[in-house]
């Protein structure tokens, strides 16, 4: 299940709520989506594969996924949170009577390029989830003390599974010295929001510690009318709506890299660069006394940088952007106010 919404804010202009990041070819000659598609592939058979992308963008899923079933697109008639899209999931799994086989949620816009540790993992989280009948959270360990993740802590150790652990608890998003002590300790790894069960244990999990997302699954399961019961919920994420209520599941790190390209610094850092460490990319662009930078023009108008360090700057014909690199988490809120202003 291949969770393929978002709002296109945090790397506006290049993306937009009609265009969102997953739909970008950032990395590689595919986009983000289509290099989750490809990863997933290799881990179940291609009837099995889901995306459920929001309905203002599902006609780019399906141009850029055409080997994928139509039916296996599952469109949210308006964003809804990612809780309301795995209940929406769960449903249709339900209501067209899958095998009871272990389900992997994860995201489209998220970036692997350890494709062999990606697969080994999963096909592992599937097995634990199947045998031991419960849900599975994947992490990554730190590399840094990092303060934009949301923390996984791990307990002790899962008798007959290796490198698997029981799940203490869940952890928001912390300050520097919480993501200094938890990097320090060893016992935390970050929420990548992979997360894997079989129908029952799902089913299991939410009718007895998530009554609110176990109501919304049997309201898409009794539905008349599936746009008008799922626009009625209220939008929530997974994480508060299931996951930190779970009190007895696994936690298993992820043996892959993993890059959520949730800025543009994040994705100046994935980004080849030159001496100075500048990625250009476009034409008619050129750069004087620069360094550090991410320097993009997606239009024929000629973009001049001279003279600055650490920043941003992205011409397309939906906006321009110029940040310091260190501001780049507002790009965001920014570009919801150029959205609510009708622009």
């Amino acid at each position: 299940m291949i969770i393929a919404g978002g709002s296109g804010t945090r790397l506006w202009p290049l993306s937009t709520p009609d265009y969102p990041k997953h739909l970008l070819k950032l990395t590689n000659e595919h986009s983000l989506l289509q290099n989750t598609f490809n990863r997933v592939c290799q881990v179940s058979s291609l009837e099995d594969i889901f995306v459920i992308p929001e309905a203002s963008h599902a006609h780019h899923v399906y141009e850029q996924l055409k080997s994928l079933n139509k039916d296996n697109v599952l469109v949210e008639p308006g964003r809804r949170g990612t809780a309301s899209c795995v209940a929406y999931a769960l449903s249709e799994i339900k209501k067209r009577g899958l095998a009871n086989r272990a389900v992997l949620f994860l995201w489209a816009d998220h970036l692997i390029r350890d494709e062999d540790g990606f697969v080994a993992t999963a096909l592992r989280a599937g097995e634990i989830a199947e045998s031991e009948e419960k849900l599975v959270f994947i992490g990554v360990e730190p590399t840094y003390p990092a303060t934009g993740f949301g923390y996984m802590e791990r307990n002790g150790k899962i008798d007959g599974w290796q490198n698997a652990y029981e799940l203490a608890s869940f952890k928001e998003k912390p300050d520097r010295k919480t993501a200094e002590k938890y990097f320090r300790s060893g016992k935390y790894l970050w929420n990548t929001g992979y997360l894997v069960g079989t129908l029952t244990t799902f089913e299991r999990v939410m009718s007895s510690q998530a009554p609110k997302l176990w109501e919304r699954y049997q309201a898409l399961l009794d539905a008349k009318d599936l746009h008008k019961t799922y626009l009625s919920f209220e939008p929530e994420p997974i994480d508060t709506a299931l996951s930190e209520h779970v009190r007895d599941a696994c936690v298993l790190p992820g043996s892959f890299d993993w890059v959520d390209v949730g800025s543009f610094g994040d994705l100046h850092g994935i980004s080849p660069q030159d001496n100075d460490g500048n990625h250009v990319l476009g034409d008619k662009v050129e750069l004087e006394h620069t360094s550090n930078s991410y320097v993009r023009n997606d239009t024929n108008t000629p973009v001049a940088v001279i003279g600055l360090d650490n920043v941003v700057v992205v011409s397309t014909p939906n906006g321009i952007v110029v940040v310091n690199k260190n501001y780049g988490q507002m790009v965001g809120d920014v570009s919801k106010r150029f959205h609510g202003k009708g622009k």
